[in-house]
Formats: structure tokens, sequence, C-alpha cells
């Protein structure tokens, strides 16, 4: 038996979003079913589906930083019941056996993990993601909202939240460190309020000052703009403990690990379209760490929800209707977004299915 819903989806990278009618299991085993509230859209959605990470497997729904109310559960579920105030991030599955998912951390699963939209799920047919009116999820991969956080400023959280919470929890930052956010945007306004509320003294890192209010705003102490200093890798030299960087463009990497003191770390969480060389040189002088970072595991994505309701922290968005999708995404690749879009999903209901 299936379940009946509406989604946006594509058929096509060049082709608009369509309202269709896609189909969703009925709750089974340990299955939840969701009645999803907002979506955030995020730039691997726009990645995905415009094909820029390789072939979309379309039709397509994208989708991963879900936020809703369990409406059904399967005969096997313990954690969760109908009303709880849940959220999905970007895995759906894993093997659930390896070393890896027995430690916590599905998303490293070494047999494959299984991504919330364009993977291939358990029964063969492609992943379809949150935006959309309800998705049905394994209760492993379901997490539970505070009720101190609304649904639309608690999505973004599910992926944004959990990218730079993880590189801050796993390298302990915190109160007498000096940390660096490098990029102001989806991730990096996470990145700051997270710092912040760790106790860590937080400088914002971007090209200009244009930002320099929110920054503030945020929790930084200050925004340091690397295009407003010719000599400024120099003059900062030696200055962070930790630096987080959420840059998704080609930078001066060996200058960012001279700003960090010796023994210092820097963790990136943006992709940047094009490989960089590592600087060798920067890491043995000084005894530095470069590391990478990707999402967390589930118990860490519900110590990260948790921490943010408890410090009240939510993103940052502007909320947009299923009809205004196609229009956020042109905004977000032009910067143009202050600082996540959500999709509020209740806009489905007057929405005009379309022929797939």
């Amino acid at each position: 038996m299936s379940i009946t819903v509406k989604a946006l989806q594509k058929t096509g990278p060049e082709e608009p979003f369509k309202v269709v009618n896609i189909e969703r299991r009925e709750p089974q085993g340990t299955d939840v079913l969701i009645d999803i509230k907002a979506a955030g859209v995020c730039h691997s959605d726009i990645h995905t589906i415009r094909n820029e990470w390789g072939a979309a497997k379309f039709p397509l729904a994208v989708g991963h930083e879900i936020a809703g109310v369990v409406e059904a559960v399967g005969p096997e579920v313990t954690k969760y019941k109908v009303g709880d105030r849940v959220g999905v991030g970007c895995l759906v599955g894993s093997c659930g056996e390896c070393e890896q998912c027995n430690k916590g951390f599905e998303n490293n699963c070494l047999n494959g993990a299984i991504g919330t939209y364009n993977a291939i799920d358990e029964d063969g047919t492609v992943t379809q993601g949150g935006y959309s009116q309800k998705v049905t999820v394994r209760e492993r991969f379901v997490c539970r909202i505070p009720d101190s956080l609304d649904f639309d400023v608690a999505a973004p959280l599910l992926c944004a939240g959990i990218t730079t919470y993880s590189p801050l929890a796993t390298w302990e930052v915190g109160e007498g460190q000096k940390v660096a956010v490098a990029g102001l945007g989806g991730l990096g306004h996470m990145g700051v309020q997270i710092a912040a509320a760790k106790g860590a003294e937080v400088s914002v890192i971007s090209r200009s000052r244009k930002k320099e209010e929110d920054a503030l705003a945020l929790g930084a102490k200050e925004l340091l703009a690397t295009g407003e200093d010719e000599n400024f890798f120099e003059t900062h030299k030696g200055k962070f403990d930790f630096i987080l960087n959420t840059i998704s463009a080609e930078f001066d990497l060996p200058g960012f690990m001279d700003l960090l003191k010796p023994g210092g770390k820097m963790v990136l969480v943006g992709l940047p379209p094009e490989g960089m060389p590592i600087p060798t040189r920067s890491l043995t002088g000084g005894r530095k760490v470069l590391a990478g970072s990707n999402i967390g595991g589930l118990p860490e994505t519900q110590d990260m929800l948790d921490f943010c309701g408890e410090h009240n922290i939510g993103a940052k968005i502007e909320i947009i209707g299923v009809n205004d999708v196609d229009a956020a995404y042109d905004r977000v690749v032009k910067g143009d977004v202050h600082f996540r879009f959500v999709i509020d999903t209740s806009t489905f209901d007057d929405a005009e299915v379309e022929e797939a």
C-alpha cells in the first residue's frame, strides 16, 4: 500500500519545478510517516538537480532539511508517537551494521548510506526528498525537534546546523578559544551562532564589510575583510585556534593556514568546485591540522538539535511558497538570500497538480 502526496519535482535540469503526485509507502516495521511543515532549500539541492554533481535520477524531488509532525508509525516504532515534532536530514538509510554505523556515524557508513533524495532506497526506488507534503522514514533516521524551535527555523538545522556543529563538537571548540568562521552564508551564519554559544570568541572572515552588521548580530566579535587589506594574511597571522571554513569557491589555502596559531586547526565544510593542492609546509610548520567534515551521524544530529533548542538557535530565513522555488534557486546562486530559504509546505494545499 502507498500514500499519494503532492511534491515538487523536476524532470530534467533545465525544466521548471512542477507540483505532481508521488507515492510514499504506508508505515510498516520501524517506519515513521511525517507530515512536513517546512523544508529548507540547501545549495546541495541546486547542485544536484541542475546536474552540477553528475547526472541526477529524474524525475526528482530534492530537499534534505525537513521538519514536521509524526502522522503515523509502524508497529515496531518505539521512539516516536503520533503528534511528535521531528526532523529528517540528509540520510534515510544505512547498513546499520558496520563499524561506523555502530558508532553512530551513519553518514560514514562503510557500505554506503542512503541519501534523502537522488539515491536508491532499500526497495530499489529513487528516494524523493522533502519538497513534499509527507515523507516516510525509518525511525533511526528521525530526530526530535525541541519545542522551543519553530519548524521553519529548525528545518535548515538538519543540514546547515549539523554540518557546522559537528566539527565544532569534534574538535571541542569552546571558551578561551579564538575561532574564525570563513564565509557568512547558509552554513557560516549557523557556525557563528553555534561557536558563540559554545563560548568561543568568534570572528567572521569575509571578502568585504557588507555583512558586518549581520556578523555582529549573530554573535561575532568582529568581521575581517580579506578584500580591504592587501596584507590581510600577514596582518592576522597566527591569530586563531580554529577556523571553520564554509567557503564554496576557490580560496587562498596557504594564506588561511597562516592565520592559525601553532597547533591550530582548520576544518573545511564548503565544497569548492575545483580541487586545490594541499600546502604541506603550511601544515608541518607549526604542527597544524587541515581536516574536512560532512554532516554528522544521527546521535550527533540529535545533540545539535538539543543544543540549538537550549540556546534558542535557529536559522535566519526567508519563507517562500511552492511556486517560488525556481526563482529562489536563482537568488541562492547570486548570493541573494538572508540566509536560508524555507518552503512553507502548507502552500501545497492550493497548488494545482500538473502532469509529471
